[in-house]
Order: structure tokens, then sequence, then C-alpha cells
């Protein structure tokens, strides 16, 4: 992961329609400082002396409760608290509800050079979405050789040899109005060890495509802004590989999974040669896919089908023979 400051939080701000709502009110030389943790600090028990296990990495976080016990203190003259906390080596501090810190804080801050944030949202709207945030920007990642699109809602990660089609199958899912959300090369992201979130490794070139004999093409302009996602769930993996006459493919259909950045992913296996239409097969496995998130195990209910009809033929063979035993 890269470094994230202070000012990339703002960033944020303006790149997601002002989602945070967060604006600097002291100390702007503080705005290069580094977040170190995800988690966000309520410094209730720093503000009153009791500094074992301080948080020293994250933002601190003044809700209503907070910046009223730091008025009091300011009104006994006993700051001496507040200064320690912003002598530290925290990224910043935030003040919800549109708090403002006094002149004496940021003071102390512009003097320390951290950064004092104030927004108007409540603490816990504002948690809830700093967390949503912070939960992706600290997730591990990975970067691998494939191809994200959506079809019919779900993101499917296409993988395979060089050569093998993956971005002619992705132009063809394409043409046939699904989404594309990168080509070439995929940024995997785990967030909160519960689900991978995938994007383009580089914003400027993930909705470029490469096709072999034509060269680059721009699917924004091809096909519309309605073509493309910036990132989306990878939730069905899919294996192109060419086909192996001596290798026994599954037709039941068994459940095989990959496992990304440790959350195991469903996966199918699809052999590639000519004349079978990749496109349609892997719009067919989404579906099935979605039919099993329902309930609807389609090999499982063939293999059920299956027993109950051997088991019948069984049962009547049975009674035949008995039949016939009788009439001897």
């Amino acid at each position: 992961m890269q470094d994230f400051t202070v000012l990339d939080l703002l960033d944020i701000d303006l790149k997601e329609h002002n989602h945070l709502r967060l604006k600097c009110i002291a100390g702007r030389s503080g705005l290069s400082r580094t977040l170190g943790s995800a988690m966000l600090s309520r410094p209730g028990l720093p503000l009153s002396g009791y500094f074992t296990d301080f948080n020293s990495k994250s933002i601190q976080l003044f809700g209503r409760g907070e910046q009223g016990y730091l008025r009091l203190m300011e009104e006994s003259g006993k700051l001496e608290n507040m200064e320690k906390i912003l002598s530290t080596t925290i990224p910043c501090c935030v003040f919800t509800d549109s708090g403002r810190p006094s002149d004496n804080v940021c003071e102390m801050a512009e003097e320390h050079a951290i950064a004092l944030l104030t927004t108007e949202l409540d603490s816990s709207d504002f948690s809830r979405r700093a967390y949503s945030i912070l939960d992706e920007v600290f997730a591990k990642t990975e970067t691998i050789h494939g191809v994200l699109v959506e079809v019919f809602g779900i993101g499917v990660l296409i993988t395979g040899d060089a050569g093998v089609g993956k971005s002619e199958t992705a132009l063809e899912l394409i043409g046939r109005g699904h989404r594309l959300i990168s080509d070439d090369t995929v940024k995997l992201k785990n967030i909160s060890d519960a689900y991978i979130i995938g994007s383009g490794e580089n914003s400027m070139f993930a909705h470029h495509m490469e096709i072999r004999g034509i060269g680059i093409i721009n699917i924004t302009n091809m096909y519309g802004v309605g073509a493309i996602r910036e990132k989306k769930q990878v939730q069905l993996c899919v294996h192109l590989e060419r086909w192996d006459e001596g290798r026994s493919y599954d037709r039941i259909g068994d459940s095989l999974q990959d496992e990304i950045l440790g959350v195991k992913i469903p996966r199918v296996d699809i052999p590639v040669r000519p004349g079978r239409n990749i496109p349609i097969l892997i719009e067919t496995a989404v579906r099935n896919e979605r039919l099993k998130k329902q309930g609807f195990y389609s090999a499982r209910d063939f293999d059920r089908n299956v027993m109950s009809w051997l088991e019948g033929e069984a049962a009547r063979g049975i009674y035949q023979s008995g039949q016939e035993d009788d009439d001897k």
C-alpha cells in the first residue's frame, strides 16, 4: 500500500462528491502526515490524562462528548493533555457535528503541525463512512494478469495464458451489453477478509483494451460510459485454457474454488477450441452461479433425480422378480 496522507483523505471528498464533508480549519502544514492505521480513536481517556495504549497512528475523533470535555478543560486552564495529544505522531484530529476548537487549540495544532478537520456529520455517521474508505485503503492488495467484467451484475475475473482469448471474450461480452472494469491487469483488494474488490491498476488505462490485429481501443468512446465500471466485487473466477484432447473435463458441474488473498471464490474452468462460444458459456456459468446463490444447484438436483430413478428401477425390478416367482 502506498502512503495515504491526510490530504488524500480530503481528496477523496472531492472524488466522491464530498463524501466525508471535511474541511481543514487549522494545521495545514500537517496535511502531508501519513495515516498509519485504519482505526478511528476517541481520545476521551487521553484528555483525562490516561495515555496507556494510546493509538498515535490513527485519526483522533472528537465527538460531542470529547468537545464538551475539551471546553471544560480550557475553562479551568488545563490544556496540557490536549497539547500532549497534539505533540504525538497522530495524523490529524476530526471534530464532528460542525464542531470548531478554540483559538488556543488551533494555535497548538499550528505549532505541532497537526491538521484539525471539521465535518457536519455526527460521530456515528462519520465513523461508518470513514471505515468504509479506510478498510479499502489499508486492504491487502494483489495485482494479477487478467480481465474483470460485470456479467448480469456479477463480477467475473477471467484468467488464462497469454493469447488464449481473454480480451476478445471480454470484448464480445461488452458487445452483448455487459461492462468492463479492467483489461490486462486487475488490482484486487481484500476487504475485511470478507470479499474481494477488483479495479484497474491504473485508472487512465483500465478501460482500454489491446486486441491483437486491431491494436488499442477505448471502450468508453466506442460503447459509452454505460459499458464500464470503476470497481466491482469478484464473485466468480473463469479460467480459460486451451483444449487438451488427453484431459477429461468436468461434465457434471463439480464445485471448484480459487483462493484470492485468503478469500475463497467459486471457479469454473472453460476449455477453448474453435467452434466454442466462450462468451455464451460465461453467461451460462454466471446464471448458474446466481441460481446457486438462491439455493438451486443444477448438478445436485440432477444427481438426486438420477438416484431416484435408479432406486425406482431397482424397486421395480425386485417387485417384478417377486411376481414372476409367485406365478411359478
